[in-house]
């Protein structure tokens, strides 16, 4: 009588998993390391972001020639700069200001950053689903950007 092979045999499953395991070993750490680059990427994105806001805001309010606040943006939006002068025309670390600059949606969210303005002298500009040590920082006494990637 013929008989029909029914499934896999015993062996057959155990070198599957093995190899199934193997993969798996060798991918973790590689998928690991890309969402940490992709943090790091998203604070250095962000950053880049406020540093155009900032030469775009500060190339309006030299412009314009009047050297006073608040600046009218090239889309009717109005920035509020922090000093006035030669060497001023830095946006204000806040909604009135930078989330002006960068068109934020409100005060805590920004073109899909988490956004907390002027602690202690410096915004916080964090990628979704980032921690608080990864992020961009924006003073706005000097104008200054930075992009913390320490705990991305």
């Amino acid at each position: 009588m013929n008989t029909r092979q029914q499934g896999f045999t015993l062996v057959e499953l155990v070198v599957v998993i093995v190899i199934l395991g193997i993969l798996a070993a060798t991918a973790i750490p590689r998928y690991i390391s890309l969402t940490t680059d992709a943090r790091k990427s998203a604070a250095q994105g962000a950053a880049g972001g406020l540093r155009a806001a900032v030469a775009l805001v500060q190339a309006r309010y030299q412009a314009n020639g009047t050297l006073t606040s608040p600046v009218t943006m090239a889309d009717g939006v109005t920035t509020v700069v922090v000093s006035t002068g030669a060497t001023g025309g830095f946006p204000t670390g806040a909604l009135a200001g930078m989330g002006n600059a960068m068109n934020c949606e409100s005060a805590t969210a920004c073109q899909g950053l988490t956004v907390a303005f002027n602690l202690a002298g410096i915004s916080h500009f964090t990628p979704s689903g980032g921690s608080a040590t990864c992020e961009a920082q924006y003073t706005d006494t000097t104008g200054a950007v930075a992009a913390i990637t320490t705990g991305c």
